[in-house]
């Protein structure tokens, strides 16, 4: 009994030893600079993402999928079994059904990332491909983008439209859509669908106002956009340009009106004569002109979701403002429309994290119950706690029916990106998942790279989304 008493403790010696030495699901495995263990707990194995990060993702390897890629531990001993994980087929057109997305008739999780600038910095293909591989690790199925950058002057980033005076050009060439080509392909090869966003309320990449100051004069007012005729047909130009190039691109899932579109922009007054129902019947009439000509993809307004609720003292619970001219609930309705919109940032609210996000959550639900039209928390951020606070968000989307939501933003590398605050908003405080690119290390003092708790709590977010909505993905 004595050598079989030993035995037994040598045994739990080494199980605890083992055990101790186990990386949880998610969590990291390999990479340069890396000390740790690179053993993965149960049902998961370490996966090669880039020379500077592996992560134990579920799943075996097996011989029909395993590589043998070297990942190198900071003691240059250990390698990285990796193995090629299945990307989802990009084929067929996303569809509404009642409050849910379907494809081919089965469930569709809307879950992911934006990455704005990915089609506007002209990077080469393996890069974005590397943006996109980050984004997919997390189980996410869209990413929204910007399909558009109005320029008088061109500066070398890719940009879709050129003014020569009052006389619009839209770029087709390698650094205009023939780059966006590149984009679309690169989130296909990633099993990821785009969220295409065809102007910005904001002065970023020009949008609406570049519009009236060129057509209409300097300074004129930026609610112009949503009534000039002149303005309305020069935009609808510019989308029938870009829509039509993708008819029958499986790879957009959805094109959205504009980024937030306001009363009230960056750079230019109101006319004072901007209401709810400019907004709306602008929405409305856009809305059908891409259906007229695209009867594939879905159609969105791109709003933040501003509630009409007058007696509200609450800022975006005001949305006949003269600020904002937002009716979330009565946009819904319209016949055009696919599916709503809202942003959540409390920070630039002036409002506590919570009980005000989950409450701003379940409100929109709410909304969505009532049209029987999905609806899409399609950007949020916080810059304190983020984990405690994005998990009780997480848990209201998912116990709400909420679509599903993106989560602002994949940052980048070194390169320095116009920071824009206004009073509503404070756009350099967002972070995501960071990726590594070609020239150097994404953002490290606004992103979170893979492997961070964010990181993993998006993971596990996007798996019980999926699991909520039975999506086979």
């Amino acid at each position: 009994m004595g050598q079989l008493s030993n035995l037994l403790v040598l045994i739990s010696i080494a199980l605890t030893a083992s055990a101790q030495t186990t990386v949880p699901v998610y969590g990291q495995c390999g990479g340069e600079d890396y000390s740790g263990p690179t053993t993965c707990a149960a049902g998961s194995i370490c996966v090669f993402e880039n020379d500077f990060y592996s992560q134990c993702i579920p799943g075996t390897s097996s011989s029909s999928s395993a590589s043998s890629t070297s990942a190198s531990s900071s003691t240059g001993t250990s390698t990285t079994s990796t193995i090629s994980t299945p990307t989802p087929s990009v084929t067929g057109f996303v569809k509404t059904s009642g409050i849910h997305f379907t494809l081919n008739s089965e469930p569709f999780t809307v879950v992911g990332a934006n990455a704005y600038w990915v089609g506007l910095m002209a990077y080469g293909v393996a890069d974005m491909n590397t943006a996109f591989h980050d984004i997919a690790a997390t189980g996410a199925s869209v990413v929204r983008t910007w399909g558009f950058n109005e320029v008088t002057t061109p500066d070398g980033v890719a940009y879709y439209q050129s003014w020569s005076g009052s006389t619009p050009t839209v770029n087709l060439g390698t650094n205009g859509l023939e780059n966006f080509d590149n984009v679309v392909a690169a989130a296909k090869a990633n099993g990821l669908r785009l969220i295409v966003t065809l102007t910005n309320n904001w002065s970023d990449y020009g949008g609406m106002d570049v519009y009236v100051n060129q057509l209409l004069g300097q300074g004129q007012p930026h609610d112009f956009f949503f009534t000039n005729a002149t303005v309305i047909a020069a935009y609808k130009n510019y989308v029938k340009t870009f829509v039509t190039r993708y008819l029958n691109e499986p790879g957009i899932l959805a094109w959205e009106l504009a980024n937030e579109p306001r009363c009230l922009g960056s750079t230019s007054a109101s006319s004072g004569t901007c209401t709810i129902a400019t907004i709306s019947t602008w929405a409305e009439e856009m809305s059908a002109f891409i259906k007229s000509i695209d009867s594939n993809h879905l159609v969105a307004i791109g709003d933040e979701g501003f509630i009409n609720d007058p007696g509200n003292p609450i800022f975006v619970y005001q949305g006949s403002s003269p600020s904002l001219g937002i009716d979330f609930a009565a946009n819904l309705n319209i016949s055009t429309l696919d599916f709503g919109t809202f942003h959540l940032y409390p920070d630039s609210w002036g409002e506590p994290a919570n009980p005000f996000g989950t409450q701003w959550i379940e409100d929109h639900a709410t909304a969505m119950v009532a049209s029987n039209k999905p609806i899409v928390m399609e950007e949020f951020g916080i810059t304190n706690d983020e984990v405690d606070v994005y998990s009780s968000w997480y848990t209201a989307i998912e116990s709400s029916n909420v679509a599903g939501d993106l989560i602002w933003y994949v940052s980048i590398n070194s390169l320095s990106f116009p920071c824009r605050s206004d009073v509503f908003r404070l756009f350099c405080t967002r972070r995501q998942a960071g990726s590594v690119l070609s020239n150097g290390e994404s953002d490290p003092n606004g992103a979170v790279f893979p492997g961070s708790d964010v990181y993993v709590l998006d993971t596990q977010h996007a798996a019980a989304l999926r699991a909520r909505d039975g999506d086979p993905q």
